[in-house]
């Protein structure tokens, strides 16, 4: 036989795949929740889900990517926080129906399998999904050496949740003189990230550089990972319950407006006060650079990662709540009454602090 014709010529190295599994089998066995059974290596996860907890469950289940992010943690040679932003995209879109994640399927595409990269990709989803209280049960990598260059990746997951069929949230549940509570982003977690290489290559700007008004690189601060607030949105719900917890609305591609908008029923509309807080200096340095404002708050979450509606009359033991598992919140808005003619289901009032 030909030493070209093998599988490690033609571009898959099998042995690399098998150490990368090898590398990260103890980050996700940390994942284990009781329900999981088996481990890493099967054909299939398997969840036994407990059926008797519940009186009528209903299966959320949710997919996404991290997107262009990825192009700058290649930039950087950095890839230990993406695997964070993969699990915070699809576990915070499961809470923001009420739904309790329980496990998340991974899926790595690379060029080259190099065992260290993906064990760090890995790492960091698993370190995600420990934060969301997720099973990792399984995933798959796959080299394609014909499609991507060497170098190249992609990431994708899907998370299964459960939630009661009556404890759905969402915008059935809303009601006029809700107060709109905003929790703060991290940074701009994987959104816009197009626009902001975009920006970073027509100024020059240096990745390695600390520019004005942050506290330090700017590589740094784009890559800083999504903040994962499914299991304080849940506690949030556990203790108020969801006649006092209305919606959750997870900011992401389009911006706080759009996203906040899918939570408010016809006839409604949630007025968010730009006043109640500071625009983050990372987009205050991207529009400086050019970014218009009305494209700024359509492409990044301007400081805002998560919206809760509530009666007002929780609003202040929500923030506690919120503030004491360290996701900084505070009163943004509040959801009023609109001629139909002018709804325009949430709208930006005011402006930024600062």
């Amino acid at each position: 036989m030909s030493d070209d014709l093998t599988y490690a010529a033609s571009g898959v190295d099998i042995d690399a795949g098998e150490r990368a599994v090898t590398l990260m089998r103890s980050a996700v066995e940390r994942t284990n929740r009781p329900e999981v059974v088996g481990g890493l290596g099967g054909f299939a996860g398997l969840f036994a889900l407990d059926t008797a907890k519940y009186r009528r469950p209903l299966l959320a289940s949710s997919t996404d990517g991290v997107g262009t992010k990825i192009a700058l943690a290649r930039m950087l040679d950095r890839h230990d926080t993406v695997g964070i932003d993969l699990v915070a995209m699809v576990v915070d879109d499961l809470v923001a129906c009420g739904a309790e994640p329980l496990f998340l399927q991974d899926y790595v595409a690379c060029g080259r399998v190099v065992p260290e990269r993906i064990a760090a990709i890995v790492t960091g989803i698993a370190a995600g999904c420990t934060e969301a209280g997720a099973a990792l049960v399984g995933g798959e990598t796959a080299e394609h050496g014909d499609l991507m260059d060497a170098d190249e990746y992609d990431l994708a997951a899907t998370a299964v949740g459960v939630v009661e069929a009556d404890a759905v949230l969402g915008p059935e549940r809303v009601r006029a003189g809700d107060t709109v509570i905003a929790m703060a982003s991290s940074g701009l977690h994987s959104n816009g990230y197009s626009l902001v290489r975009r920006v970073v290559a027509r100024a020059g700007l240096d990745l390695a550089a600390t520019p004005a008004g942050l506290s330090r690189p700017l590589g740094e601060e784009l890559l800083e990972p999504t903040r994962i607030y499914a299991l304080s949105c849940l506690a949030l719900v556990a203790e108020l319950g969801v006649d006092q917890v209305h919606a959750y609305a997870h900011i992401t591609g389009g911006g706080l407006a759009a996203n906040t908008a899918r939570v408010v029923p016809d006839g409604l509309t949630a007025v968010l006060d730009r006043s109640t807080w500071e625009l983050p200096a990372v987009v205050r340095l991207l529009e400086e650079q050019g970014v218009p404002r009305a494209e700024s708050e359509r492409a990044f979450n301007c400081g805002v990662g998560m919206v809760a509606a509530v009666t007002p009359d929780v609003a202040d033991r929500t923030i506690e709540l919120l503030t004491s598992r360290g996701v900084p919140a505070w009163v943004a808005g509040t959801v009023d009454r609109t001629a139909a003619e002018d709804s325009t289901g949430a709208r930006l009032v005011g402006s930024y602090r600062g």
